[in-house]
């Protein structure tokens, strides 16, 4: 652990325990922003991923397991030109918020990591994290949660707990993010589905989650084909970014790459150029390639949501 971040961590302990109402105080000052503005591509950072147990960055299991660590190159991350804001889970939101992070970013809360990595009941993915009212509470700008579309009872569960969160989003006018995968058992542990026919099929079944599509956002994995699995929603949609997801190419990743420096590299937050309706990608098949299986995550989406190619 480097000085400063063990200077982080002691910092935000004593905080913790002498003065638990900050974290409230200071997310109430908190200074807003439009959720788009400007032109480009929105980019957030993922750092909901250690709550379902996944601390693994490319070939480290371990990388995000060091919170100073990790908290320091979250600063380092979200104080990069282009870097619009964040999304995660209470402990980390709370953090970054006492740090003085999250001024001017958008932010969006972490609603369901039951489902752990790994464990039996993966695709029962329980709200354990954020609820619309704590989102609310916080003054946060949306919610995000995760759905595996699979068949099996569990994920229907999981189906109906994300209809359930986005209504009540809706009705707060906050925008419901919805991470979404194709997924399947294999050997008693869930895989992702990398065709863009699967992705296609379950976006169809999770756009018509909820009695209002008003305010849901989607959040997808880049797959083969994708300007054809593009074509399948008309909702503001984010792709999945990340070090183990080759479907990104050289020319999307080399630019964030040269401009970064290794501290955010480790938490593998790509910058994407632009996000107009890309062309197909190389295949890249197998789990280990997918962002979500390795830690990695953040979302792109280009400002003008709805348009289109």
């Amino acid at each position: 652990m480097t000085v400063a971040a063990r200077e982080i961590l002691a910092r935000l302990t004593e905080i913790r325990a002498t003065d638990p109402e900050a974290v409230g105080k200071t997310l109430a000052k908190r200074r807003r922003r439009p959720l788009l503005q400007g032109g480009g591509s929105l980019f957030l950072v993922a750092a909901d991923h250690p709550a379902r147990g996944v601390l693994k960055v490319g070939a480290d299991p371990m990388a995000m397991a060091d919170r100073g660590e990790l908290l320091q190159r979250l600063l380092t991350a979200l104080g990069r030109p282009g870097v619009d804001g964040i999304l995660g889970t209470a402990d980390i939101i709370d953090d970054l918020a006492l740090l003085g992070a999250l001024d001017g970013k958008v932010v969006f809360g972490s609603m369901n990591r039951g489902g752990l990595t790994g464990f039996r009941f993966e695709l029962d993915d329980r709200f354990t994290a954020y609820t619309v009212d704590g989102i609310v509470a916080a003054g946060l700008d949306g919610g995000k949660m995760m759905v595996r579309v699979a068949d099996e009872p569990e994920a229907l569960r999981t189906l109906a707990a994300c209809a359930h969160a986005i209504n009540e989003l809706s009705a707060r006018k906050l925008p419901a993010m919805i991470e979404v995968f194709a997924s399947e058992l294999e050997d008693g542990r869930v895989r992702n589905r990398v065709d863009a026919d699967s992705l296609i099929r379950a976006i169809s079944i999770v756009s018509g989650l909820g009695t209002t599509s008003a305010y849901l956002w989607l959040k997808l994995p880049v797959v083969d084909d994708l300007e054809r699995v593009m074509r399948a929603t008309s909702l503001p949609t984010l792709l999945l970014g990340g070090a183990g997801n080759r479907r990104w190419g050289s020319r999307r990743s080399a630019g964030w790459s040269r401009a970064a420096p290794s501290s955010i590299q480790k938490t593998a937050t790509w910058r994407a150029q632009s996000m107009r309706r890309p062309p197909s990608w190389p295949p890249a098949p197998g789990r280990d390639d997918h962002p979500a299986d390795n830690g990695a995550g953040a979302g792109a989406i280009s400002r003008r949501p709805v348009r289109r190619a």
